[in-house]
């Protein structure tokens, strides 16, 4: 077995690594899955631009990639952590390639000063049972929920909206595509800091944001993906301040699906149903500006009680079992 770095720049190494992917992600998970311009940038840059390393095994030079790891490495908070993605496809697994990655990364997080391995899997499959028999703690459990919008009932979207409408008075909504506008850059990133309250797992840091970050770490990254953005804003009238914030992306290469990024209501915005508001306006957008798009996948802390039922009420249902996120000791793995 072989063990080697991979360049994200390797075009080449990427799509093996991308084909190993979708052999694991067809076993484990159900749909969507990463088309290869989004799992390249993912691998170079992560979600938010974190650094980190990619490595692959295989059993000699030119034979197919058995699995692979990608080890986030954020150096602004959580600097004592290294999250994990490690992958084997099905046919490779219970063979030591997924042992012997673990203890790859380990090495690599220890390398780089961290103290714990935080990876997410599946309730109930291969991954479990992986991160079980590693000694793996569980640290929070989210939920995927998916919306078919053809199975909406006609006029519930609009109802919901004038619902929220109506309990939203005096404030107004702002939308675009892309990047977020410059004149937004120090809201939007207040807004991203007002995540600071969701639920997450112990000892993680919340991520501090100003509108370098936001510029740096959500603009600059996201043209690496080959996804098309859309957002959706509300603003308090009387300040000028935005309240909250949606953010939607349709992926070039599988364009019926849209993917719920981030929604936020600020604090002191909270009881407007702002969250209702967004989201049914980004249902509209949607519907007008990406008219192929038949279904919506998000995630969700099993803990987030108020967005769920959001969701719920939009028509979102549950898609595979739950996932937790699981948490390592770096050197447990490495005296194993």
């Amino acid at each position: 077995m072989r063990i080697e770095r991979v360049d994200p720049a390797d075009t080449d190494a990427v799509r093996a690594c991308h084909q190993a992917y979708l052999a694991a992600q067809r076993a484990d998970e159900p749909e969507p899955w990463m088309g290869e311009r989004r799992f390249g940038g993912w691998l170079a840059v992560g979600w938010i631009g974190d650094p980190g390393e990619v490595w692959l095994a295989a059993d000699e030079p030119g034979a197919d990639v058995a699995g692979w790891y990608r080890i986030e490495l954020p150096d602004r908070e959580n600097r004592d952590r290294a999250p994990l993605e490690l992958m084997v496809r099905p046919e490779q697994r219970r063979r030591g390639y997924g042992r012997a990655l673990l203890r790859h990364a380990a090495v690599r997080a220890a390398a780089h000063g961290r103290s714990v391995l935080s990876a997410p899997a599946r309730n109930g499959g291969d991954g479990e049972a992986f991160a079980l028999a590693a000694g793996s703690k569980p640290e929070l459990v989210d939920v995927q929920r998916v919306l078919d919008l053809a199975a909406l009932p006609a006029g519930r979207v609009a109802e919901l909206r004038g619902q929220a409408e109506r309990a939203a008075a005096g404030y107004s909504l702002r939308s675009w595509a892309g990047p977020v506008p410059d004149d937004l850059l120090e809201q939007a990133a207040a807004m991203y800091n007002a995540l600071s309250d969701a639920p997450r797992g112990p000892g993680t840091e919340p991520e501090a944001w100003d509108a370098h970050r936001v510029r740096e770490r959500i603009n600059d990254i996201l043209p690496r993906f080959g996804m098309r953005a859309h957002s959706v804003a509300a603003r308090h009238d009387a300040s000028g301040e935005l309240a909250a914030l949606t953010t939607l992306a349709v992926e070039e290469a599988d364009p019926v699906w849209g993917h719920q990024f981030v929604t936020v209501v600020a604090r002191k915005h909270r009881g407007h149903r702002l969250g209702l508001l967004a989201k049914t306006a980004m249902l509209d957008l949607i519907a007008a500006a990406e008219p192929q798009v038949k279904r919506v996948v998000t995630w969700n802390a099993h803990d987030n009680t108020h967005m769920t039922a959001v969701n719920e009420a939009l028509g979102y249902v549950p898609s595979g079992q739950p996932g937790t996120w699981w948490q390592l000791d770096v050197a447990a793995v490495s005296a194993a």
